[in-house]
């Protein structure tokens, strides 16, 4: 059988405080799992493990501390969609204000998404708004 996706792993000087930024923008679950490291986990994957084949439970995020900075564009990114029924604007106004910055890493002016980043600098994209 083939091995189960079971997390992404992302460096931080500061994990529980990123863990908990990715925790508000996906509304998922923070999960402290040590003192530097903790998790982000869909909230039905909690729910939902006793009665879920081990192979498909959803991966969550794990944060794990480094004493250096990013410094470099990330070779491996998230992309993330709103529903159509979802306003995609006010997604990303929304994670704006929870800390996100716009970057640019050459994506050009007429791509049909945006290029953000955590408070850590790790970019990820909102791309548009997708049915399923």
């Amino acid at each position: 059988m083939p091995l189960r996706w079971y997390t992404t792993v992302v460096e931080s000087r500061d994990p529980h405080a990123l863990a908990r930024w990715w925790a508000a923008a996906l509304g998922w679950d923070y999960v402290p799992f040590a003192e530097d490291e903790a998790g982000v986990l869909p909230p039905w994957g909690r729910e939902a493990a006793a009665s879920t084949p081990f192979h498909r439970m959803p991966p969550g995020l794990c944060f794990v501390q480094v004493d250096h900075d990013k410094t470099v564009k990330n070779r491996l990114h998230l992309d993330l969609a709103p529903h159509t029924s979802d306003d995609r604007d006010a997604e990303i106004a929304r994670l704006l204000d929870l800390g996100a910055t716009r970057v640019d890493v050459g994506q050009g002016p007429d791509v049909s998404w945006d290029v953000l980043a955590d408070p850590d600098g790790n970019e990820f994209c909102v791309l548009s708004s997708r049915d399923g």
